[in-house]
């Protein structure tokens, strides 16, 4: 029994007017109360064809079947393909996408039994792959055409990199880089650059910190490195095209212990979203000098916290440990994020969108259950 109900006839009843039309249930007479072309109207009238809803949801795809602590899309000779650390199944995991099935399907493994980031690069037309792993040192591996295989290329400085947490990769005048966060007291962040042998150290950025997060930004024209930690705020680091490295050039407000930074555009504006998680998580806006705190989430738990845009809308996926992620989506007029779904998601460590074809995919690998 639904009526004395002030019902607004909005998209949020469509399903309402739908359920009405189908049950053989008597249901007395319910009005609109808005909005105001509506006013008074029986719900019952009312047509589907009165709702002007642009509806939008994330719905489960596909569920593969392990853990993972990262994900990384990429494209090679035309076909996408996925890198996912699996630390549970000792690999890096290369997915390829099935365009007529419409689904990753299993491409190839690279061993590394305790791999926290598996970090695809394609440059001059070689597939790298650089593994990561929390013991046993980090390696780089080159995908050899002749034999359709993963050959290791190269050891990476197991004194500069002990306890490797995230890789970023990216190109400033034509060359490619890496750079590895670093999170042992005694290891150091540091950036690799790309010659025609192989990967080779070019800078220690950032030693004794406890790295959590590297983000790789261009602002104004200008290359920048923003290296979250758990010792202190994220440090911004600028490209000095002189001579040819980071310097850096301050911090990011008064937060500490920032888990994870991610940026984002939206017009012009520039945006960080700053993962905490103890209290609560932030996003700042480049304000030409630095950034300014624009907006607090709660976000207990949170070792992620993923903007991304899906055709025109600009999202946020925030994970917990202990709770449901929240997906949020960004409002312009307000200049925030506001709440848009929940997912049931088990220790999210990272979001990654993969635009495959005419399928819009968000992934979630998850620390505790099926990705």
């Amino acid at each position: 029994d639904l009526r004395g109900n002030a019902l607004a006839c909005d998209c949020k009843i469509k399903w309402l007017v739908e359920w009405l039309e189908s049950t053989n249930t008597t249901v007395p007479a319910v009005f609109c109360s808005s909005p105001g072309q509506l006013e008074g109207q029986r719900i019952r009238d009312l047509a589907l064809g009165d709702f002007q809803c642009i509806t939008t949801d994330f719905v489960i795809h596909q569920v593969l079947p392990f853990q993972a602590v990262s994900a990384e899309p990429f494209t090679y000779a035309s076909d996408l393909y996925v890198a996912l650390a699996q630390p549970g199944a000792s690999s890096c995991a290369v997915l390829k996408w099935d365009y007529v099935e419409r689904k990753l399907r299993d491409f190839d493994r690279i061993p590394a039994h305790s791999a926290v980031h598996c970090k695809p690069i394609v440059a001059q037309d070689q597939l790298y792959v650089v593994v990561a792993q929390l013991f046993g040192g980090s390696y780089i591996y080159r995908w050899d055409t002749a034999v359709d295989k993963f050959i290791k290329l190269q050891d990476i400085d197991s004194q500069k990199t002990r306890k490797p947490n995230d890789i970023e990769a990216f190109q400033i005048e034509g060359d490619w880089y890496f750079v590895i966060a670093d999170s042992s007291k005694a290891g150091s962040t540091s950036l690799y650059r790309l010659n025609q042998n192989g990967f080779y150290s070019h800078q220690a950025l950032h030693a004794w910190h406890r790295d959590t997060d590297v983000e790789y930004v261009e602002n104004d024209g200008k290359p920048r490195l923003i290296i979250s930690s758990s010792s202190q705020a994220p440090v911004i680091y600028q490209w000095n095209r002189g001579q040819k490295q980071f310097a850096p050039q301050g911090e990011v407000g008064e937060m500490l212990d920032v888990q994870m930074v991610k940026h984002f555009k939206v017009k012009r504006d520039q945006f960080l979203c700053l993962s905490r998680y103890i209290g609560d998580s932030k996003v700042v806006r480049w304000e030409g000098q630095r950034f300014m705190e624009l907006q607090t989430l709660p976000s207990r738990g949170s070792m992620v916290m993923q903007p991304f845009p899906v055709e025109q809308r600009q999202y946020l996926a925030l994970g917990s440990d202990f709770s449901f992620t929240h997906l949020y989506l960004w409002e312009e007029e307000k200049q925030k994020f506001v709440k848009f779904q929940e997912l049931s998601v088990q220790a999210p460590r990272a979001f990654r969108y993969v635009p495959a074809a005419d399928v819009q995919l968000l992934l979630a690998p998850s620390f505790k259950a099926n990705t």
